[in-house]
């Protein structure tokens, strides 16, 4: 009996390590696809700007990877997860606690040292810097991965917004900004464990702040990053008149737009159904309920701003900028509530969403804001949306009992809760405060120090040149979209100071 009885436990101990396993195998394939969704974005940015600038939107595109990479090994984890397992002391006894890394593997005495104000009130995590001690864990170090490919997202979105004009000094700054404080410490507060997390629990608001994919936590975080560097490095030269009017700049390659957004498309498929962190039991379940709303949501966007411009547009014409930040916008706005909602729900949040982008992109426009691929509307006002379309649309699926500690299932306002809302009120306005303040005072001090924004003659000339010292493209296209001048421009430089005095708002 004693032999029979160490078998089951063997048998037992073989199952779990299986199990573990193919969560881990999940979270890794949907990291790579994360990851992947980097091309769909570099595509999407630079095709919506003009030719002149190809390869310094690329350049940035391309490194602000490498940058986040290091970033986030270095601080960013750690001050975001550095306190999970000292917020929750019991949480590896919650087996129903959905959202957490410790499906991944046993997480015992690690990461567990943090800053906390009255037990759950936790602010920052402070273990786990350089992954210091945690390279023999395979499951965290999965975790990291899909960890560090989501806010690569975040710091990617407001090199959209502040195109055609950052100063690459600037966007390595910006990019270490986001990688290694911003991001990590609202991941904290909602993911990591932190305050957000435990409002269910301190305040009795639902299930604490729910955001299962991140609409709030990276779309929100890296819209009004964007907002905000764009209100503070000012427009493109040329694109408001000194009477308020808009000149339109279009961007020079519609289908690298469109294939972008397919790309991402096909990328969200790893950032929402990965986010349920495995994919055995009711992770399973999670995981599949959330690719299909993610599918229904980005399609109902696209058509809901298709429509939206060719009925109420300036041009009455299906307009395909537009319809593509309505996919976006609609993948946006799915994120957090992809995995709580019904299908009709995820279409309802779509067709919202595809509207709200384009109401929030002339609303920018006339406020003389000026974000050449729509980052903030997209990315800001959607990622709000989504967040508070969890307190409104969440089921109450049984799947979700015991998220954020609490044991009762996420429910929104259209199924008998009233707190849920709440929770999902305060991670919005937690984050838009945050982040607007933090980046305001960033922005303002690279702007003083000269590395904000480009010269005005390389802006007229097109950044390719004179900040990456090599073109985008090598034919008469360059010059062709060049604006007022590209890179083949013979004038001297007095003359392109000319030209920036002429164009440039006062």
């Amino acid at each position: 009996m004693a032999q029979s009885g160490q078998t089951l436990e063997t048998v037992g101990a073989t199952a779990q390590d299986a199990a573990t396993s193919l969560n881990v195998l999940w979270v890794l394939l949907a990291g790579f696809l994360v990851f992947f969704m980097q091309a769909g974005f570099a595509l999407v940015e630079t095709g919506f700007t003009r030719a002149k600038n190809v390869a310094h939107t690329m350049m940035m595109n391309m490194m602000v990877f490498c940058l986040g990479a290091l970033g986030y090994w270095l601080v960013g984890f750690a001050l975001q997860f550095g306190a999970i397992n000292h917020t929750y002391p019991d949480v590896n006894n919650m087996g129903a606690w959905v959202f957490s890394p410790v499906t991944l593997g046993d997480w015992t005495g690690l990461l567990d040292t943090g800053v906390t104000l009255g037990g759950q009130w936790g602010i920052v995590g402070l273990s786990g810097f350089m992954l210091a001690g945690l390279t023999a864990n395979f499951g965290v170090l999965a975790f990291f991965l899909f960890q560090m490919v989501f806010m690569d997202t975040a710091a990617t979105i407001p090199t959209g917004s502040m195109a055609e004009r950052l100063n690459f000094k600037g966007f390595i700054a910006m990019g270490l900004y986001v990688s290694m404080f911003i991001y990590p410490l609202v991941g904290m507060w909602v993911w990591g464990g932190g305050w957000l997390a435990n409002l269910g629990r301190t305040m009795g608001w639902g299930n604490g702040a729910v955001d299962f994919a991140g609409s709030g936590v990276v779309h929100m975080v890296g819209g009004v990053t964007a907002l905000i560097g764009a209100i503070v490095i000012g427009p493109r030269i040329g694109r408001f008149n000194q009477n308020g009017t808009a000149n339109a700049i279009p961007g020079h390659n519609i289908p690298m737009g469109v294939l972008g957004t397919i790309i991402l498309f096909f990328g969200w498929f790893g950032f929402n159904p990965g986010s349920a962190l495995g994919f055995t039991g009711g992770f399973r379940d999670l995981a599949i309920i959330a690719a299909v709303n993610t599918l229904l949501a980005g399609a109902a966007g696209g058509i809901s701003s298709m429509f939206y411009m060719w009925w109420f547009g300036p041009s009455k014409k299906p307009d395909p900028a537009m319809s593509v930040n309505g996919i976006l916008a609609g993948l946006v706005a799915i994120t957090a509530p992809c995995a709580f909602v019904d299908t009709w729900a995820a279409v309802v949040i779509g067709l919202i969403a595809g509207v709200l982008v384009a109401v929030a992109t002339f609303t920018l426009e006339k406020l003389r804001i000026d974000d050449p691929v729509g980052a903030a509307p997209v990315h800001m006002v959607n990622g709000a949306w989504g967040v508070l379309a969890v307190g409104i649309f969440a089921n109450g699926n049984s799947l979700t009992a015991a998220w954020n500690g609490v044991a009762t299932p996420v429910t929104g306002l259209l199924y008998g809760s009233s707190t849920q809302i709440i929770a999902q009120l305060a991670e919005v306005g937690a984050i838009f405060v945050t982040v607007f303040v933090f980046g305001f005072l960033f922005f303002k001090v690279l702007n003083s120090i000269g590395i904000l924004r480009s010269k005005p003659e390389d802006e007229l000339a097109g950044l390719d040149m004179p900040e990456m010292g090599a073109t985008g493209y090598t034919n008469d296209d360059v010059v062709m979209h060049g604006g007022l001048a590209g890179p083949r421009f013979k004038g001297s430089t007095s003359a392109l100071r000319s030209a920036a005095t002429t164009v440039l708002p006062h």
